[in-house]
């Protein structure tokens, strides 16, 4: 079952009002900007960048696995979240494209830092009451994905290593 999309009112520091939105409701509206944010802090990384990829091959994954966060922040309450397909699907895709498991991680981790940055830059619209109760969520799904990923990673390593023999 999913959490009703609620939205709400309050006064802002200069008086005027301010929407409330759910952590949800602004990772949605922030989908485009959070992935550019995290394209920008991929790209400072040089381990992450020797491997050549475009726009598409880098960050095409990324709408999926930011629904697949804003599903489980939706999900009632002690609702079991399912396996993020996406992540699986990334897995087989960064081992063909030639990345390691701490290349993975690395992209992992600046998901999540990206994530909470976007969070932290929309702070007078958030639902403090849910806040610290998403941000676990958030690290959990995102955790999830990435255990996903390297299941299916090793899985498509192990099979390659099969074939060259």
């Amino acid at each position: 079952m999913m959490k009703p999309v609620d939205s709400t009112v309050r006064a802002g520091k200069s008086g005027g009002a301010v929407t409330i939105e759910t952590v949800a409701d602004i990772l949605e509206r922030e989908t485009l900007p959070l992935i550019e944010a995290w394209l920008v802090r991929v790209e400072k990384e040089s381990d992450l960048t020797h491997v050549p990829l475009n726009h598409d091959e880098r960050t095409g994954h990324l709408p999926h696995l930011i629904n697949d966060v804003i599903k489980r922040l939706r999900l009632d309450a002690g609702t079991k979240a399912p396996i993020s397909k996406a992540a699986a699907e990334h897995g087989d895709l960064r081992c063909k494209q030639g990345y390691t498991v701490a290349m993975m991680v690395e992209e992992s981790r600046l998901l999540q830092v990206s994530i909470f940055t976007i969070l932290h830059q929309n702070v007078t619209q958030l639902e403090f009451s849910a806040l610290l109760p998403d941000v676990v969520t958030i690290a959990d799904e995102v955790d999830a994905q990435l255990k996903e990923q390297m299941l299916r990673f090793m899985a498509a390593e192990k099979a390659e290593r099969a074939k060259s023999k």
